[in-house]
């Protein structure tokens, strides 16, 4: 019973107090329309099609947008994948145990009001058992797993630009933040 009232009030207070999520920002950003292009380290090509499908999914599923081709719009989200390096954080016996992924990507979104430009370096650990077959599968995992976080850091960043917009409609967004070199 606790519970039940408890969560009713959680309700209550996010909803009269104005929440909204992020998606509802990042489309003062632009329209439902954007273009995406993917460029991948030539070192890692079969990560491309996985970066183009999860920014695709993303934009459907955080703001309901749309993805088309760039004739179509303005607008348009360049991801720029820049490479992955790997660290290894514990050993046992002599083997590598347990690593960190470092994975790099820039992003460029163009909009009617202007560029954004965010840098992401984001990380992801995990271990590793000892064949290599089951290994260059988790290097694969590592990856991918690394590069959703950087998708979401940069919705996020955009999705922050998006109330910059609404609050100061006439200003032009253009903005470059480097997280990393």
């Amino acid at each position: 019973m606790h519970k039940k009232i408890l969560f009713l009030l959680l309700v209550f207070l996010l909803s009269s107090c104005g929440y909204k999520p992020s998606s509802h920002y990042i489309k003062y950003m632009f329209e439902d329309k954007v273009y995406v292009e993917v460029t991948v380290d030539p070192k890692e090509p079969e990560n491309a099609p996985f970066i183009k499908d999860e920014m695709n999914r993303l934009i459907y599923t955080r703001f309901q947008g749309k993805v088309v081709p760039q004739s179509e719009t303005n607008n348009s989200i360049k991801v720029n994948y820049k490479g992955t390096d790997f660290f290894p954080l514990a050993y046992r016996d002599g083997y590598v145990t347990r690593y960190r992924a470092n994975i790099y990507v820039s992003f460029t979104m163009m909009t009617k009001d202007g560029a954004v430009s965010k840098s992401v370096h984001a990380r992801h650990e995990d271990d590793i058992r000892a064949s290599s077959f089951r290994s260059s599968v988790l290097r694969t995992q590592a990856i991918r797993k690394g590069l959703e976080k950087a998708l979401d850091e940069f919705l996020a960043y955009a999705s922050v630009q998006g109330i910059a917009i609404l609050k100061h409609p006439k200003k032009k967004v253009v903005k470059v933040v480097k997280s990393y070199e």
